[in-house]
């Protein structure tokens, strides 16, 4: 599963807008937009994401139990299929260790992607 999501995070990144895509583990130190990639973490607040505080939820990385946590903050739609336990992505910056995402830039993952692929001799 690691080595898929790495395949994904590096294909994205050199196919994808020139923005850098890290996890929460890695993007301690980094300026400017960045795309974070990770697993939503408890129940996310203010599920209203059109609200002056926004919808927060944290996020760590896919596949780990003792990886960093990042907050985020994010304001716009939500997709359907949001929800805790689901791999996300969203862009933005990190201020005073928030991530604050773009408005419009959360994006679900199917866990399933990252699975290896089942064999047919079965």
């Amino acid at each position: 599963m690691a080595a898929a999501l790495a395949v994904f995070v590096v294909y994205t990144a050199l196919a994808g807008n020139g923005v850098a895509q890290l996890t929460p583990s890695s993007l301690a130190g980094h300026k400017g937009d960045v795309t974070l990639v990770g697993t939503v973490l408890g129940k996310p607040q203010a599920r209203d994401a059109y609200k002056k505080v926004g919808m927060r939820f944290k996020l760590k990385d896919i596949g780990s139990r003792n990886a960093a946590r990042v907050p985020v903050v994010y304001h716009g739609s939500v997709p359907d299929l949001f929800k805790t336990g689901r791999h996300v992505v969203v862009e933005g910056t990190l201020h005073n260790g928030v991530f604050v995402a773009k408005p419009g830039s959360l994006t679900t993952k199917c866990p399933s992607k990252y699975a290896p692929a089942k064999s047919s001799n079965t």
